[in-house]
């Protein structure tokens, strides 16, 4: 009976010891699945942040910041240099924060590409009328600004040599364009002509950066400007012009890693259709690997009227980071999303229908109810 009971007991402790291994492989397999890619939280300032202010980012869980660099602002004279200084800065307090940087490169000088009034703008805004690759010197302009930005912060670059003091963070992505596929930043859309873009870029940045990766401009999902029956078109559904950039570009999957999407709708409940038409896009033309990013997502907390429906009030604002953040991240695998940038950081008056309220942070950079729901989802401290 002795050596039938000290079997027992070792085979029991050996059920449990199988039992608490396979619990642990369940454990790291659940914690594997649900992992997210690194530096997926990001924002998106509206003005150049302080240097408190992107360290107290940093501490709130943020991990990239996505900043647009302009062609216009950095070459403003034909045949004059090019100059990162009004870049430098925010680059600079990105860098020494521990926080990654995610540059869109975009915009055309008027002596390279005519501007136009924006139809529907009243006349007070203006934008490229097409984009820069109709000759050989809006290409070779184009091309000469993206290698220079490149050459500027990415790993070899002349800022972290002129600035020594700075926590060395080479930029390694940079995203072409934004929201190509409507009007406010390319008054005449053209799928084709973003190919060429998209391939002038890929040289130009691969040239001086071999490793580096390039994502696709963000896309206004759904424009209502789309809708509209004119010619030439002021817009289309992101998905419609991802598809005919595919068809009339040949060659076009090999220069670029990932895809963009700017999902604005006036609740997070319709995300899904807006992400899963995109990746439906992607699949069709048989790159359903490719990564997305969500470079721009957010609501207004703004008091609540019938006429803005991105305005949620405080609150609300709250709600649809919450609904919105939960979702993306539970099929982070299923769409592929590698990044998720809120705009913004904080309000700015005028700029667009719900940026004055589209802020994480209010007037004197007071925290919203918004901020500290990022940041649990963030895994920081407000």
């Amino acid at each position: 009976m002795g050596n039938d009971r000290k079997r027992r007991t070792r085979r029991t402790r050996a059920g449990f010891a199988a039992l608490a291994a396979a619990a642990l492989v369940a454990a790291v397999s659940a914690s594997s699945a649900t992992a997210l890619p690194g530096k997926f939280w990001g924002v998106v300032p509206q003005t150049e942040p302080t240097l408190e202010q992107v360290q107290r980012l940093k501490r709130g869980g943020v991990g990239s910041m996505r900043i647009a660099i302009s062609w216009p602002a950095a070459q403003s004279r034909r045949n004059g240099p090019i100059n990162f200084g009004d870049f430098d800065a925010v680059v600079g307090k990105a860098a020494s924060a521990g926080i990654e940087v995610l540059p869109f490169l975009y915009g055309a000088p008027p002596w390279a590409v005519p501007e136009a009034v924006v139809p529907g703008s009243g006349g007070g805004t203006k934008a490229p009328k097409f984009l820069p690759v109709r000759n050989g010197k809006q290409r070779s302009g184009w091309k000469r600004f993206v290698k220079a930005a490149v050459l500027r912060y990415g790993p070899r670059g002349s800022f972290w040599a002129q600035n020594p003091a700075v926590p060395k963070r080479p930029i390694r992505t940079w995203q072409i364009w934004n929201e190509e596929n409507f009007k406010y930043f390319v008054v005449r859309p053209n799928p084709a002509e973003y190919g060429k873009l998209v391939k002038l870029s890929f040289a130009a940045i691969k040239g001086a950066d071999r490793g580096a990766r390039i994502v696709l401009g963000g896309m206004f999902a759904r424009p209502a400007e789309a809708t509209f029956k004119r010619k030439p078109p002021q817009a289309y559904f992101a998905a419609d012009f991802l598809e005919q950039m595919y068809k009339r570009t040949p060659g076009i999957k090999s220069k670029f890693q990932g895809v963009a999407l700017h999902p604005y709708t006036a609740t997070y409940k319709r995300l899904t259709p807006y992400i899963e038409e995109f990746r439906e896009a992607l699949k069709a033309n048989r790159d359903a690997g490719k990564g997305l990013w969500i470079t721009e997502l957010g609501w207004s907390s703004q008091r609540a009227t019938r006429n803005n429906s991105f305005a949620k009030g405080r609150s609300g604002q709250a709600t649809q980071l919450k609904g919105a953040f939960r979702l993306l991240r539970k099929r982070q695998s299923k769409w592929h999303v590698q990044r998720v940038y809120w705009f913004s950081v904080g309000d700015l008056r005028g700029s667009c229908n719900f940026c004055d309220g589209s802020g994480l942070f209010g007037e004197g950079f007071a925290p919203k109810p918004s901020w500290f729901a990022y940041v649990k989802f963030a895994g920081g401290r407000p």
